[in-house]
């Protein structure tokens, strides 16, 4: 059976897309910081609970502990925990709002993923899915109206960051499938549900991924329509 972490998982994209890797038959686990709502999202779609707050140390130690002493490896990392970090006009925009976004989008990435290498690395075909935007797209910010017109300076950034460090991750980790997701303009907490798509049409690029085995390929940016231009 596929072991899956999935952060940030006791809503939205998270808690879709445990929902159908435990319909296609994984063992997930459904990664989140607020102990009572990551059971209660959990116990709801049939998935084991691990707290992980991806921000702190100690608590992602913690959770890589309890996956090694429970099952020993894990076949598929989902990094989904995220923040939008508000809408900071440009001219009011800081250092600081800029390090609140990237201590979870980007650092809390590399945490995760740096505690749980040595499990990945245990598994038959492991896989890492980091989940990114369209919005950190250069190509996608200087030809669309939505992302030129959404106007975040840190989530876009962050989002940018996350798909070069899966190009860095897969070029240096080659045992190891590192891929990017544009999960689509989804209605979900993020966006005050003003998104357009489903959380299932949402989460359609993740769960291909989690579920083409030895044929997933690595270093790639893909949505539920197929690659995505960097």
């Amino acid at each position: 059976m596929t072991t899956t972490l999935i952060t940030g998982a006791n809503k939205g994209l998270g808690l879709e897309a445990a929902r159908r890797l435990v319909h296609a038959g994984h063992d997930v686990w459904l990664g989140a910081r607020d102990v009572e709502r990551g059971r209660t999202a959990a116990a709801s779609v049939g998935a084991r609970f691990l707290q992980i707050d991806v921000t702190e140390d100690a608590s992602v130690k913690a959770a890589a502990d309890t996956v090694r002493a429970a099952v020993g490896h894990l076949d598929i990392l989902i990094n989904n925990a995220g923040v939008s970090g508000g809408g900071v006009p440009a001219t009011d925009f800081a250092a600081d709002d800029l390090r609140r976004v990237f201590e979870t989008n980007v650092f809390g990435l590399v945490r995760v993923t740096h505690a749980f290498l040595p499990l990945l690395q245990s598994a038959g075909t492991p896989s890492v899915i980091n989940v990114s935007s369209g919005l950190g797209s250069f190509h996608e910010t200087t030809t669309t109206e939505l992302a030129r017109s959404y106007g975040n300076l840190g989530y876009s950034t962050s989002k940018t960051a996350v798909t070069m460090l899966t190009l860095q991750y897969a070029h240096a980790i080659p045992g190891v499938r590192f891929n990017a997701v544009d999960p689509g303009f989804t209605a979900t907490d993020l966006n005050g549900h003003a998104g357009t798509q489903t959380v299932t049409e949402g989460t359609d690029a993740i769960v291909r991924l989690a579920t083409l085995g030895a044929g997933t390929p690595t270093g790639t940016f893909i949505d539920r329509n197929g690659p995505v231009a960097w």
